[in-house]
């Protein structure tokens, strides 16, 4: 590609606008050329606006230190000076849906991380592995929108990249029942050791709304656009717990699963280490290059050793094994990184899609 597409990202001063930042470092494809964030950082250098709040492992990029912070609400004079933008802002439910509303009527693409759109019926909701044909919805959107080229796209929640995934990779068995527990770190908060000192060596057995989302989510996913709307699927039934655990990145799941056609362990290993997905098949930059691995030893997949799988993009699987008191058909445990697959970076691989797919 001759020219990069040019990219802002809304809320570039919080963890995941930071990881948006890090990730798209030297990226192929696209170009942070413009950082926006609220009234308060707003006509600061980008960082002096993060001070000593950033909290990556890796340095600041030397192209984005300098770079003026905008105002997050100037959406005219933004939308003047991007191709597209990632959307990460800290405000309201009800002010993210008005602004990155905003922002698609002035024609710029958003390919948001935050949650307020994930039900708008029209709004794309898409892991790219999973739901590609989802995108397809984006058409009946700009006709609400009255646009040419602006819209909305979003990522599902962090929570459930650890298990969806195998819901699909697993279609063909139909899943009927499905129980899990997340054990989800605190970066999902947005939050470090240091700012958040209550969480060592604690675990707090509840996350506000994360439990709706763990449950729902997956089913939206699996849904099917009929009329001009996503409309989620009805099936398999999903109950999940949500917990708090003292780990900085990684989200880990223990999961129940029953069939309607029982597999063999076997067969759900093959399905898995062989799933592909549009990803993959179009070589995108950020695409893991195997999306699932499953793991034979007992005592993997750990967060310290592989949570960074893929670069952090990819999905490990261990502990397959049938349930002994015959409640269920089996079970496991999955683990995925929250920040990168299941925020920024999921939304970058979103990006490429939809710039493959000729909608950026």
């Amino acid at each position: 590609m001759s020219e990069k597409l040019r990219a802002g990202i809304l809320g570039a001063t919080g963890m995941v606008g930071q990881r948006f930042i890090s990730l798209l470092e030297n990226h192929p494809w696209f170009e942070v050329t413009l950082v926006a964030a609220s009234p308060r950082s707003a006509g600061k250098s980008y960082e002096e606006a993060v001070g000593g709040r950033w909290k990556m492992t890796t340095p600041m990029p030397e192209a984005v230190k300098k770079m003026i912070v905008k105002n997050v609400n100037d959406v005219k004079e933004i939308a003047s000076q991007v191709d597209f933008v990632f959307s990460a802002v800290d405000m309201t439910k009800d002010e993210i849906r008005a602004i990155e509303e905003e922002y698609a009527k002035a024609e710029v693409p958003v390919v948001s991380n935050n949650s307020a759109h994930r039900w708008t019926p029209d709004v794309p909701m898409v892991v790219p592995e999973l739901n590609p044909e989802h995108m397809e919805v984006i058409e009946f959107q700009k006709k609400r929108l009255g646009t040419k080229r602006g819209f909305i796209a979003v990522k599902p929640n962090c929570s459930i990249q650890s298990y969806a995934p195998l819901l699909v990779a697993w279609k063909e068995f139909e899943p009927t029942e499905v129980v899990a527990t997340t054990y989800q770190a605190i970066s999902g908060a947005g939050k470090t050791f240091k700012d958040w000192p209550e969480m060592v060596e604690n675990v707090i057995p509840y996350i506000g709304g994360e439990e709706e989302k763990s449950e729902q989510e997956p089913l939206r996913i699996l849904g099917k656009i009929e009329n001009g709307v996503i409309v989620k699927a009805d099936s398999p039934k999903i109950t999940t717990q949500c917990i708090r655990v003292p780990v900085l990145n990684g989200h880990t799941a223990a999961v129940f699963i029953n069939f309607a056609k029982k597999p063999t362990k076997e067969q759900l290993i093959e399905k898995m280490v062989n799933f592909k997905g549009l990803p993959q098949e179009l070589n995108l930059p950020s695409a893991p290059k195997q999306f699932i691995r499953y793991m034979e030893e007992d005592n993997r997949p750990q967060v310290v050793l592989d949570v960074d799988y893929e670069n952090g993009m990819g999905i490990s699987i261990g502990r397959l094994r049938e349930d002994n008191i015959g409640l269920f058909d089996y079970k496991f445990v999955g683990l995925s990184h929250n920040t990168v697959r299941g925020a920024a970076g999921g939304a970058v691989l979103c990006a490429e899609l939809l710039k493959a797919k000729g909608y950026i």
